[in-house]
């Protein structure tokens, strides 16, 4: 029997630590990482300062009409609450749970008047991948398996932190580290970043990857000067130097670099019409988030752009949402694993205490679980609050 969806809900987080873009207390997440505001020197600080952590969670649950429910989370808060309940509830209540292509084009389509991009496309992404979920449980199967199967045994990791030292001793195959120190900082801000990189070179050896998260903080003229000091350090790539929207510098950025270091961004991009306007400027590696690109349904897509341009896909964090996708791609061999604790020297998870279950690498391996939807469960003791209801 076909099941429909009977209801759709959608719920903020209230404290505990939930929202990992909310962090009280020290935390390498918001330790003066370079950022478009680091022009101004008041915010320079903490990404908090300006606003990182306003969104806070969003999570979405929906219910089918025999009480199975699937949900997910991501990044929109109570706008994206909003969205989900006053606006694209319409396209999936009384619906059937496998109508995902045709329930994602109507809510795209229905919000390109104000959409498009941005927490938009992060509630659309919410309720795409709760979607996924939800078939995955109906069916007794995993994510991965609803996506075609893994093409192998098990995900090997990079490490997102602070201490790509730390992260060499526990089995990562690289070490990616913020950018501290941006443009208008001058000439003492590039010594300090060049400084850092020959120090964790000394200390994880020639053959550990290394690399810089520069958050859309650069511009061409300062991102080429900085790739081509680092590439004595032996730098694997710089990435997301330049803001979203400037995709001329990354093709001119792309032709600057030195050979062999690679160009990579699209953390901050969405859809598969932004993607193929960055693919087009030459970029190595796209890492989309399946939490604001587009969700699962999207992200399909923008991979098979990807590959026909010769370019690698690897997710930004999301934890479980990546990992059912990355295990299924042969243009994905590897995958990002961020790290949250505190001084990024603990493999902790991703969206730890909200999520139960959720898997994180041993050795910098996981062998992605075969429990139905995403496989984990949302932790009671959390509490979550719905602010609209339609």
């Amino acid at each position: 029997m076909e099941r429909t969806i009977a209801q759709v809900r959608a719920y903020t987080v209230r404290g505990g630590g939930a929202d990992y873009h909310d962090r009280s207390g020290y935390h390498w997440i918001d330790d003066h990482i370079a950022t478009p505001m680091s022009v101004y020197p008041e915010y320079r600080r903490s990404r908090q300062s300006f606003g990182l952590n306003v969104l806070g969670t969003l999570v979405v649950e929906i219910e089918a009409d025999d009480g199975t429910t699937g949900f997910a989370v991501t990044t929109a808060g109570e706008i994206g609450a909003w969205i989900v309940e006053k606006h694209l509830s319409r396209f999936l209540e009384g619906r059937p749970v496998t109508d995902i292509e045709r329930i994602w084009d109507q809510m795209y389509r229905s919000t390109l008047f104000y959409g498009r991009r941005g927490v938009v496309l992060n509630a659309i992404s919410g309720v795409d991948l709760a979607l996924y979920d939800l078939l995955g449980r109906l069916r007794g199967e995993p994510v991965h398996a609803l996506l075609g199967g893994p093409v192998r045994d098990e995900l090997v990791f990079y490490a997102t932190g602070s201490r790509p030292d730390a992260a060499r001793e526990l089995g990562f195959i690289g070490g990616k580290m913020p950018l501290h120190h941006g443009p208008a900082e001058g000439e003492v801000g590039m010594r300090r970043n060049l400084a850092e990189l020959a120090d964790m070179r000394e200390r994880v050896g020639e053959d550990f990857w290394l690399m810089w998260d520069c958050w859309m903080s650069l511009d061409v003229d300062y991102a080429t000067r900085l790739a081509q000091r680092a590439a004595d350090y032996g730098l694997k790539w710089i990435e997301e130097a330049l803001i979203p929207d400037d995709y001329w510098g990354y093709a001119q950025l792309k032709r600057q670099v030195p050979t062999g270091m690679l160009v990579t961004a699209g953390e901050h991009e969405a859809t598969r019409w932004g993607f193929r306007q960055l693919l087009e400027t030459g970029v190595d590696i796209v890492q989309p988030d399946v939490g604001w690109c587009g969700g699962i349904t999207e992200l399909v897509k923008i991979s098979a752009l990807a590959d026909a341009h010769g370019a690698l896909v690897v997710p930004h964090g999301s934890s479980v949402y990546s990992y059912h996708f990355v295990v299924t791609r042969t243009n994905s061999p590897f995958a990002e694993f961020l790290m949250m604790h505190e001084t990024a020297e603990e493999v902790v998870p991703m969206f730890s205490p909200l999520l139960l279950g959720e898997p994180v690498p041993e050795n910098g391996r996981l062998r992605v679980p075969d429990r139905p939807g995403f496989g984990v469960e949302l932790n009671p003791e959390v509490e979550r609050i719905r602010p609209f209801t339609h």
